[in-house]
């Protein structure tokens, strides 16, 4: 098997041990109840997950996405609480907002050459001030929109429902699958990541694809502030501390390399349900501490962390065994 699959099937096959191994224990894991709550429940945080996936493909981090989804979920609230303005222009308006504050980040990125940690560690901090100085309580959202949304389900056999958020989710994993894998834009992402000077000397739009890139990040940390703010009707901005680092996480454990260039969007849907399977079973468990799904996913990087090291030393390997020289 080629090594780049390796972290993938590794992540399929933790979750469907893990899953399994908890329905023995709990036989009421295995029904479309805890299937819709998973979906539900993490649809932010999935969403957030797609946008990270390119960044991290294309070498890259972004430490802002938990302060945009507080700074989405805010400005939508004082817009359609306080300005009257209908949920749809507040939304959009949002996404126009996000999306170029993520272009700007990508633009300090390739033109100033600063590593994008230091970057979107200044947008990090720059968002969760602006969500202060829009309001420093917690904002609840009534409208007849949110409660139309709330409506929108699909109850599935066994009663489990198939909420707006979970499909949405499921659809930014789609068309993030279709972009990353069979567009163009998706191939200069993986080029980017494999090695920079390489792309460009291959004729990789370097800049606008490093735009482009942490622009997506920022839309999709837009959306998922939308779908914290449908899932809470409510903006607060203490929302989403951290969320970053699970974002990451999901990216990792979902068997994206940190270093970039190899990685499936699949992986980070996957590093999403481990995340929120764990969550789960610590609920139907009963007597252990949230606090053990960060040590279970602080153990699951520890030991991908040194999957990837193994990769890297397979490939090159695998390269040198192929080079004219060793020929």
């Amino acid at each position: 098997m080629n090594p780049r699959y390796w972290p993938l099937v590794a992540t399929i096959t933790i979750f469907v041990l893990a899953y399994g191994l908890a329905v023995m224990q709990f036989p009421a894991l295995f029904s479309t109840r805890v299937l819709g709550n998973l979906l539900t429940d993490n649809a932010f945080l999935g969403v957030a997950a797609v946008g990270m996936t390119f960044v991290i493909l294309s070498g890259g981090i972004d430490l802002s996405v938990g302060s945009v989804i507080a700074f989405s979920s805010v400005l939508i609230a004082v817009l359609v609480t306080q300005a009257g303005i209908h949920p749809l222009p507040a939304f959009a308006l949002t996404l126009l907002v996000t999306t170029a504050f993520g272009a700007t980040m990508g633009a300090m990125i390739h033109y100033l050459e600063v590593p994008p940690f230091i970057v979107t560690l200044a947008g990090m901090f720059l968002a969760r001030g602006a969500t202060f100085l829009l309001t420093q309580d917690s904002i609840s959202v009534d409208h007849e929109f949110y409660d139309w949304i709330r409506q929108l389900y699909y109850v599935m056999p066994g009663g489990g429902r198939l909420t707006f958020n979970g499909v949405l989710m499921l659809v930014v994993f789609l068309v993030g699958t279709i972009v990353c894998h069979r567009t163009r834009f998706g191939s200069y992402v993986y080029a980017l990541g494999g090695n920079p000077q390489s792309a460009a000397l291959l004729g990789v739009p370097v800049a606008r694809t490093t735009i482009g890139i942490y622009a997506v990040s920022s839309f999709l940390a837009g959306v998922s502030g939308i779908v914290y703010s449908l899932y809470t009707s409510s903006g607060y901005p203490l929302a989403a501390v951290g969320v970053e680092l699970d974002t990451i996480a999901a990216v990792v454990i979902g068997g994206t390399l940190l270093s970039g260039g190899f990685g499936f969007m699949l992986g980070s849907l996957v590093g999403v349900f481990i995340q929120g399977m764990i969550q789960t079973y610590i609920v139907f468990d009963g007597t252990l501490s949230s606090w053990w799904t960060k040590i279970v996913i602080g153990g699951l990087l520890f030991g991908f962390i040194v999957m990837q090291r193994v990769i890297v030393a397979a490939s090159k390997r695998r390269w040198r065994r192929g080079s004219p020289a060793a020929a």
